[in-house]
């Protein structure tokens, strides 16, 4: 593992973990996923969309966060009276950068079915 880096465990356990990676030689962040001492799957980005992902994340930390006092919204009660009731504030939705079009990029078509050898 380089020098600078992080390790985080999956929710689910089993010994699942994710490790970011910084190579400057490559200009690029490295997350890997993880069972036990095998890896499973890498993805390298590119140090120039690290912001873009940053800030992916802090707007699910920001939707994800409870919120630290609930709006007062004051209804009619009766005559000169006034009743307080709060609820939950709606955060809104996190904006969505469309990168391109993925339709039809996929070509997902069966394998041939072979006949398998015959030993005698």
């Amino acid at each position: 593992m380089p020098s600078f880096g992080d390790l985080f465990t999956d929710t689910r356990g089993d010994d699942r973990t994710m490790r970011v990676s910084y190579h400057p030689e490559r200009g690029a962040v490295v997350l890997s996923l993880w069972n036990g001492t095998t890896c499973r799957g890498s993805f390298r980005m590119a140090v120039d969309d690290v912001p873009t992902l940053r800030t992916l994340l802090a707007e699910i930390e920001t939707s994800a966060a409870p919120t630290a006092a609930l709006p007062t919204v004051l209804t009619a009660g009766g005559p000169g009276a006034a009743a307080a009731v709060a609820g939950p504030a709606v955060p809104p939705a996190p904006a969505v950068d469309e990168t391109g079009d993925i339709s039809g990029t996929a070509h997902r078509g069966a394998f041939p079915i072979l006949p398998a050898p015959r030993v005698a």
